[in-house]
């Protein structure tokens, strides 16, 4: 069972990200999974510290192209990571330490989180690698880029 389908409206058009959104999609589905199956405490905290380790690679791999580019955003989309983050030990913490936790609330949280800051952060933040990695891009476009794709 899947909470999260990847599909092509998930493209960034930067390949290396696309592969890693397309392993936090595996991992917040294996979460799903391992909710709907009922396993135990102890895999569900596994499996949420896996995922909190890879979009925390993750999160340092865009902080890192946002700093490289310098990015007119990046302190928004930094926080932005810092409250995902605390999202996710919240959840973490929520799991240890009831047995009674709103497992809806939880697959909520993960179908919103991914496809909210997707959509907002990361969608704007990769269409601008792609237009400076792209062998034709100028100082224009990339002016241009930022003037017309507002969040």
């Amino acid at each position: 069972m899947t909470l999260i389908e990847w599909n092509d409206n998930f493209l960034t058009g930067v390949s290396d990200i696309d592969v890693e959104h397309q392993e936090l999609i595996a991992l917040i589905n294996s979460f799903y999974s391992a909710l709907e199956n009922k396993a135990d405490k102890k895999q569900l905290v596994k499996v949420l510290n896996d995922t909190y380790g890879e979009i925390y690679s993750h999160f340092v791999h865009e902080e890192n192209l946002m700093e490289k580019y310098g990015y007119d955003q990046y302190q928004e989309h930094h926080e932005d990571h810092v409250n995902l983050l605390d999202d996710i030990r919240d959840i973490t913490d929520e799991v240890e330490s009831t047995d009674n936790f709103d497992e809806q609330k939880l697959k909520k949280k993960l179908n919103d989180w991914f496809c909210v800051h997707f959509g907002t952060h990361d969608a704007r933040l990769h269409k601008l690698e792609k237009l400076i990695n792209d062998s034709n891009a100028d100082e224009g476009k990339i002016r241009s880029f930022f003037s017309k794709f507002k969040i």
